[in-house]
Order: C-alpha cells, then sequence, then structure tokens
C-alpha cells in the first residue's frame, strides 16, 4: 500500500477518505489515515466493527471491550443472549400488554 490519501469535503461537510487495498497474508486490507484513527480512538491491536446500513453504507465503530464482574461467567451470558434471541417476539408481546 502506497498511504497515499485522498480527502475532499462535500456539501454535507462530510469528510471522505480514499484508500487502495492491499495484500496482507492471505487477505486484503486497508490502512487508516491517522486522523481518522485518531478520531476512532484506535490503535495497533484494537478490534474495529464494520456496520451495515440498509442503504449498502459501512459505518466503522470501535468495538468496545467490556469487563464482566467476577460473578459472571461469560458462558452464562451468552446462554441469556441466545434465548433472548429466540424469544424476541414473545417477549416483545409480553412488554406491549
Amino acid at each position: 500500500m502506497n498511504g497515499v490519501i485522498k480527502m475532499a469535503n462535500d456539501r454535507r461537510n462530510v469528510k471522505r477518505y480514499s484508500r487502495k487495498i492491499g495484500r496482507m497474508g492471505n487477505s486484503l486490507g486497508v490502512s487508516l489515515p491517522k486522523s481518522l484513527a485518531e478520531k476512532l480512538n484506535v490503535s495497533q491491536g484494537d478490534e474495529i466493527e464494520f456496520i451495515e446500513n440498509d442503504l449498502g453504507e459501512v459505518v466503522l465503530k470501535k468495538v468496545r471491550q467490556t469487563q464482566l464482574p467476577d460473578n459472571v461467567r461469560p458462558e452464562v451470558l451468552e446462554a441469556f443472549f441466545d434465548v433472548f434471541e429466540e424469544d424476541e417476539g414473545i417477549l416483545e408481546d409480553l412488554r406491549d400488554r
């Protein structure tokens, strides 16, 4: 990757960044411009998520790491979320009553 960045402002005062896709081992990768990395508050080793909306646009967000209390086991919390997803319709029905 050559590190070239093109930035342009459009009418809505939105910054656009353009980067070339490069090879990273057997995968493809994109580097973040320094100003965008600072804005996202990310550094090497941090995790980001890509969120696609209904319009096909992709939003980048830093994954927030949370620390569970010592008395909560991750597998119990994961099981809770699995049940919640399966029964979401039932729970919404109960909420609306």
